[in-house]
């Protein structure tokens, strides 16, 4: 009987790396690495970033030792309508964007398996820290957290879709990351070494505004730094350069601790307050995927995530018109931020989850 095809997703890092190690002897397996950008064209380094020269030879080299096809598909110009211009466009429009969760969305999981499917392949594989069930009660496919919780990765998944994960293999979900290191240093892999990498691919150095003006070529505007009330407190650089929660690197003297609690771009506001002001109790999101359930019908208790580095809290979701969904927080959670992503859980299963487009102090600020 002949083996299932896979492509697997190598980005020359270690888990991807491992990935294709785990999967080799079970699955027919052919490996490549997405090129998702020129360095020179958003003015970086040669050797940084996940698109470097070097670690598309350090995948080639993994592939190559493991006797596996190896290939490399351009994808820049998908990558940039759908991943840096909406980066750039959110944080224009004063939200705060996560890039990991569009690349995911647009790239790897549909790109990737457009080509996979034309390629005749049968799965795509990835070296993201998840599990991936079949549920046959419910006839729908799990996403679940990862055995390591360190390294959990359904956060920046929750926009899978039935038919991608159908198709989709997570082969490092029951693995820790120590597990999956010491697999890379015993096969003797060229990046068994490697660090993981950190900030978003084509920011490394993270300074976000920064990137964005030289990549558009647009300047911002000097506006007001405002306080709760609307009082004029003084002068903001550009309103790129703030995130609500922002303590540090404001630029003005009030004589207290000050932090940035909102943005309105249409303003060209940058409203400061107390800690305590950055406290709500809910919020609003839209373009929701379920995954373990059809459809909201009515509400359900959860547990909901709105940052990557963020335990999961105690919430309410209820239906709104249009799709949208109410998360009403048992406790009121500190920066809540529109553009990020609100992701649902019920134990080790992923419900589902959307992106943020309003928050409230308390529920009854809800206008229906």
């Amino acid at each position: 009987m002949s083996k299932k095809k896979v492509l697997v997703g190598m980005s020359g890092g270690i888990d991807s790396s491992v990935a294709v190690l785990l999967l080799k002897d079970e699955y027919d397996v052919t490996g490549v690495t997405l090129k998702l950008f020129d360095n020179g064209d958003i003015n970086l380094d040669k050797n940084k970033t996940c698109c470097s020269l070097s670690d598309v030879e350090d995948a080639r080299s993994v592939a190559f030792k493991f006797d596996v096809p190896f290939f490399v598909y351009n994808f820049g110009e998908k990558f940039k309508e759908y991943v840096v211009d909406r980066f750039n466009n959110t944080y224009i429009n004063g939200d705060t964007p996560n890039p990991c969760i569009d690349c995911n969305r647009f790239i790897k999981f549909d790109e990737m398996l457009k080509r996979a499917i034309l390629l005749e392949q049968d799965y795509i594989a990835t070296g993201h820290y998840a599990i991936r069930e079949y549920d046959e009660k419910t006839g729908r496919y799990l996403l679940k957290k990862a055995v390591d919780s360190t390294k959990d990765q359904t956060y920046v998944l929750y926009g899978l879709t039935q038919e991608q994960l159908k198709r989709t293999l997570f082969p490092l979900g029951k693995y820790t990351k120590v597990e999956a290191r010491k697999m890379a240093e015993e096969n003797g892999l060229v990046n068994a070494d490697k660090p993981d990498s950190q900030d978003i691919c084509f920011v490394p150095n993270g300074k976000y505004a920064e990137f964005i003006e030289n990549y558009t070529g647009k300047h911002f505007e000097e506006g007001n730094f405002i306080d709760i009330n609307g009082n004029v407190l003084g002068k903001h650089k550009g309103i790129i350069y703030y995130t609500v929660g922002q303590r540090k690197g404001l630029g003005i003297a009030l004589g207290k601790p000050a932090y940035v609690v909102a943005k309105d771009a249409k303003n060209n506001t940058v409203t400061l307050g107390d800690e305590k002001d950055l406290y709500e109790s809910a919020l609003i999101a839209d373009d929701v995927n379920w995954i373990s359930i059809e459809d909201l019908k009515e509400p359900i208790k959860v547990k909901a995530k709105t940052r990557y580095k963020h335990m999961e809290q105690p919430a309410t979701i209820s239906p709104l018109d249009n799709g949208k969904v109410l998360v009403s927080f048992d406790e009121p959670q500190r920066a809540l931020t529109t553009g990020q992503a609100v992701v649902f859980y019920d134990g080790d299963i992923v419900v589902g989850g959307g992106r943020i487009i309003k928050t409230l102090k308390t529920v009854a600020d809800l206008e229906i």
